[in-house]
């Protein structure tokens, strides 16, 4: 730590929807952790909705921000990461996060860069990426099926799409029409406007005898809710922003299945084997953004100072990914 700052800057929850600059202390990694020198951090909707609806392990001073790129600068015991080394991550919301000049963290949670991949793309990949995989992995993979994705324009709902696409399922998309020919080149099979009070039925035309086997929802519990009746028999509903509490279809209908998606909860409820493949998955992930078989939405990067600014468009949905630079 000779060569590390002990002071740093860093944007913090002061209280509910309201970010402060202000300085705290760099503290050394202790065992099984590491400490990041942040060099972009990763913004997501996650971050704002926190910091708007506070959580419960949150005091005044708390730096949010689960996503971020940086160089290991620190090891605790028992951590064999080389320093130098550039990692992306995804930090426990229950823990200070990206929004600072250095971020300590679990080594478990650090994927290794893959030289050649910008920081830009591994900042923009963590927590959108595997929250798409944890929902694709809720599914069961059969040959032969339709499934929908809603929100196709954003981070999640685009990277989960491909993934679809991929895995070889006729996948069908809602977004807005302006993402419609980049969708239709990535392989889906169709693209609906969400502001279209009737794409429900237009799907069901293009499905013709067919049904869904999977609806991915990255709108809201309620907007799941209403995707239910286009599930066929043993079908899957997988809310990613939100949950259901009850059923949404009558008993002994379609017998469809729900699905919530946590990518948070790994950090209170991972095992060792949990994280393992958590590691091997999300350097697969970066591995694909590198060769381009997997593309993000439109980067737009500001400055750290500009920070709160940028969540505030992702709040306000302007599309497009948000990073701020350290």
């Amino acid at each position: 730590m000779n060569d590390i700052a002990t002071t740093q800057q860093v944007w913090a929850w002061q209280r509910q929807g309201e970010l402060a600059w202000q300085e705290k202390p760099v503290t050394a990694p202790g065992p099984g952790e590491v400490l990041v020198a942040n060099r972009l951090i990763g913004l997501n909707p996650v971050d704002w909705k926190i910091i708007d609806w506070g959580h419960a392990d949150w005091q005044q001073g708390h730096v949010p921000g689960v996503d971020g790129v940086g160089l290991i600068v620190a090891c605790g015991e028992g951590v064999n990461l080389p320093l130098g080394a550039r990692v992306a991550y995804h930090q426990a919301l229950s823990r200070d996060g990206s929004f600072a000049a250095y971020t300590r963290l679990a080594a478990a949670a650090v994927l290794l860069v893959p030289e050649g991949l910008s920081d830009e793309l591994a900042a923009a990949a963590p927590c959108p990426g595997l929250t798409a995989w944890q929902a694709l992995n809720k599914v069961p993979l059969e040959a032969d099926r339709d499934v929908l994705v809603t929100g196709a324009g954003g981070a999640v709902g685009l990277l989960l799409a491909q993934m679809a696409v991929a895995a070889g399922w006729r996948v069908w998309v809602t977004a807005s029409s302006r993402h419609r020919e980049r969708l239709l080149a990535l392989g889906i099979s169709g693209v609906f406007d969400y502001r279209d009070e009737n794409w429900r039925d237009v799907l069901q035309q293009a499905l013709g005898p067919r049904r869904l086997h999977a609806a991915f929802d990255t709108v809201s519990g309620e907007h799941a809710r209403s995707l239910a009746p286009l599930l066929g028999y043993n079908g899957h509903l997988v809310c990613i922003q939100d949950r259901l509490e009850q059923q949404p279809l009558p008993a002994f209908s379609s017998a469809i299945s729900l699905h919530e998606v946590a990518l948070n909860s790994i950090h209170v409820h991972g095992t060792e084997r949990d994280w393992r493949l958590w590691r091997e998955v999300g350097i697969a992930l970066l591995e694909q953004l590198r060769v381009g078989s997997l593309q993000t939405p439109a980067l737009h990067q500001v400055d750290f100072a500009e920070l709160p600014e940028a969540l505030a468009q992702v709040k306000a949905g302007k599309g497009g990914k948000w990073l701020a630079r350290v």
